[in-house]
């Protein structure tokens, strides 16, 4: 998959967005080989990884949060499920399925329906291991300040947020990976 080709076609201008996704997506997709390369054992798809972990905002440009320089239609809640259909429209299912369960550490039904989110009633948690992965490495980034890397207790104190589920599956994530 040429991931540099989909984010240009969906991003065809240098701009602040574009640019502000590519700075996250690498300090992501770095940290996530970095966590491949550190655990063999895991048998991890490393190009998969790679690929994925660029793409897996690509959704943002059809949100409304103009603090991170998207200025689209939907809540920002919904890059996820909508970066998800840019990848299946590209056929890439397996990476749209990273695409819409990386959000939090991912959302259970449970959850969207309790919160009221507008987004598909289907469990959104992420399932493979490549998927936990992404999701995983992503918690250390944000798009607000993409030059720092938080610590596991910054990323635990921004999930903690939302509940102690999504705090938990993060803390068995980095039991292992971390």
């Amino acid at each position: 998959m040429d991931y540099l080709r989909i984010i240009d076609k969906y991003y065809p201008e240098d701009n602040a967005l574009k640019r502000l996704l590519l700075e996250h997506s690498q300090s992501v997709a770095r940290k996530a080989l970095q966590i491949v390369a550190f655990h063999p054992r895991l048998h991890l798809d490393s190009q998969f990884v790679e690929e994925a972990a660029m793409v897996h905002d690509i959704g943002i440009c059809q949100t409304d949060a103009p603090g991170i320089f998207c200025h689209g239609t939907h809540p920002y809640i919904c890059h996820g499920i909508l970066g998800a259909a840019m990848m299946r429209a590209e056929g890439y299912e397996r990476h749209a399925r990273v695409c819409e369960r990386h959000t939090g550490a991912g959302l259970s039904l449970d959850d969207i329906v309790r919160q009221g989110l507008p987004l598909p009633h289907q469990s959104l948690l992420p399932e493979t291991l490549e998927e936990q992965l992404i999701c995983y490495a992503d918690k250390f980034f944000s798009k607000s300040h993409p030059e720092r890397e938080k610590t596991i207790e910054q990323a635990e104190r921004s999930l903690a947020k939302f509940g102690e589920e999504g705090l938990e599956r993060f803390r068995e994530w980095v039991r292992l990976f971390g």
